[in-house]
């Protein structure tokens, strides 16, 4: 018997040894940059930098409401933004999945904050528009 899974083995076609690497999107690229980059100003406290991924037409769904323009949104974010960092801890994110849908892309992602008055963690659904300044969130869901 083993004699015969060894042969077995070797009557299978080969593999290639260097196989072409998958071509990433440059799209997931440049979204992970952008949400990095917004998590890095949570994470120092500036709330503009924080904001950059945002579209000025944005939409906001948490857990209690709908909030519509970047500019509110905004500002249901700023009351934990004092003094150079932010009240509700350090931001990072676990990215789950991108989905492209036409132009757009669906980013899943868990949302984590330590270091606050307590642990958080929930998960977001991100909508990424191509504008002209880059790729923004045109819609988020979290909860």
């Amino acid at each position: 018997m083993r004699g015969l899974t060894i042969a077995a083995a070797f009557m299978l076609p080969p593999m290639a040894v260097h196989a072409a690497a998958p071509v990433a999107d440059p799209a997931e690229t440049a979204i992970r940059s952008v949400m990095l980059e917004s998590a890095q100003g949570w994470n120092a406290g500036d709330l503009d930098r924080f904001m950059a991924l945002y579209a000025p037409d944005a939409v906001f769904v948490g857990s209690k409401e709908l909030i519509q323009g970047k500019p509110a949104i905004a500002e249901s974010y700023r009351k934990s933004f004092t003094g150079g960092a932010n009240s509700r801890g350090q931001l990072r994110f676990d990215f789950l999945h991108l989905k492209r849908i036409g132009d757009r892309r669906i980013l899943f992602a868990r949302w984590n904050l330590s270091g606050g008055a307590k642990t958080e963690s929930g998960m977001t659904t991100l909508v990424f528009e191509r504008r002209a300044d880059g790729w923004k969130i045109v819609s988020d869901h979290s909860s």
